[in-house]
């Protein structure tokens, strides 16, 4: 049985993420970790923390982007562009040590009256790193762009997550990659990447 980790914000923590398993239940083992992945820089510690969940993963799906381009404070975003984009890229390198395929779900959008994160900026987030992550050999699911399509529909009230409607759309589009990218797959299991023993315990 090929297996599957999805890593990523509460899109997936709160939203695809309680559909997936489900779906691809008796078909995949599906692993995710309980807590919200947050942003990007998050996501690259818990690699550490997550890792015997991660080990044995024949496809990895992830996402990282609303925390990172929040401005809370009007004094800017929290991840400037070039910060994010090379944690992303180092989280991407990672990964893809991990599984024979990774998959990026691209930042999905807000609605326009949500104080904090604005779509300009997630578009230009989004638009700069999709590139190198195709470079890499990365495949990308873009939630961005359907959801954009009817903001009042797919986002809910608080402006930032997705509707339940948000969740069905996101769920079938995760659903389609992941199940289009296991028949590229081998028969044989990506060996996972050393890893230093149990007892050395990273910094907390």
């Amino acid at each position: 049985m090929k297996k599957v980790v999805i890593l990523g914000d509460s899109i997936r923590a709160i939203g695809y993420g309680k559909v997936i398993p489900d779906r691809l239940s008796g078909e995949f083992e599906v692993w995710q970790p309980s807590e919200n992945c947050r942003f990007a820089k998050y996501t690259l510690r818990g690699l550490w923390d997550w890792k015997d969940g991660i080990e044995g993963a024949d496809i990895i799906h992830w996402n990282n982007g609303l925390w990172d381009i929040s401005d809370l404070f009007g004094d800017g975003v929290f991840t400037p562009m070039d910060e994010y984009i090379s944690t992303m890229l180092r989280v991407a390198r990672l990964l893809k040590e991990r599984a024979e395929i990774v998959i990026f779900a691209t930042t999905t959008p807000v609605r326009n009256e949500n104080a904090y994160n604005k779509n300009r900026t997630i578009a230009s987030y989004n638009n700069a790193l999709v590139p190198l992550l195709e470079e890499m050999g990365i495949v990308i699911n873009d939630l961005y762009t359907p959801i954009a399509t009817d903001l009042e529909r797919y986002i809910c009230d608080d402006k930032i997550h997705l509707s339940e409607e948000g969740i069905a759309l996101a769920s079938d589009m995760v659903e389609t990659i992941i199940r289009r990218e296991a028949k590229k797959l081998g028969g044989s299991k990506k060996q996972a990447s050393p890893q230093p023993p149990k007892e050395t315990g990273a910094p907390i």
